[in-house]
């Protein structure tokens, strides 16, 4: 395999990874916190917030811009060059979202005390819009790097 094809294989991997990832959340994971009680859901969101941050994740989210930002380079003037372009502006469009909305209001609620009730008001709906709109964005991500596989054979 060549170095363009293993990193248009990376990408997708790991950009598939992320997809995964914020779709869980958008239909399990906030839906099923989205049941609990204000005293459960900011413990149990800030525990989350924290246990994410790993080499895994990083491996993934940093991977999936490394990785499709490479095959992008390596792929101009291929066949796929355009689908791999579009599933690394979708993916930034993600990395976007996430730190510019999604972190802060991680931030915002880690540091959070006290209420409850106003911690979870200020932070679970907004969020969770957002956190759908990074699962379709990478969703689309995924899917177009996916494209890219198939016309490069």
């Amino acid at each position: 395999m060549s170095w363009s094809g293993a990193a248009l294989v990376a990408g997708t991997v790991t950009t598939g990874l992320m997809a995964g990832l914020f779709a869980a959340f958008s239909y399990a994971v906030m839906p099923g916190l989205g049941r609990t009680d204000d005293a459960t859901f900011v413990p149990v969101m800030q525990r989350i917030n924290v246990a994410i941050l790993n080499g895994w994740f990083g491996l993934c989210f940093g991977g999936a811009l490394v990785c499709t930002a490479l095959a992008a380079v390596l792929h101009r003037g291929r066949p796929g060059f355009g689908w791999v372009l579009a599933g690394l502006l979708l993916y930034v469009a993600v990395l976007a979202v996430t730190f510019v909305v999604n972190v802060p209001l991680n931030n915002r609620l880690l540091a959070a005390s006290g209420d409850p009730v106003a911690a979870r008001a200020a932070f679970e709906q907004t969020w969770v819009r957002w956190n759908h709109a990074r699962s379709l964005l990478s969703t689309a991500a995924f899917g177009c790097l996916c494209w890219a596989l198939t016309l490069t054979g």
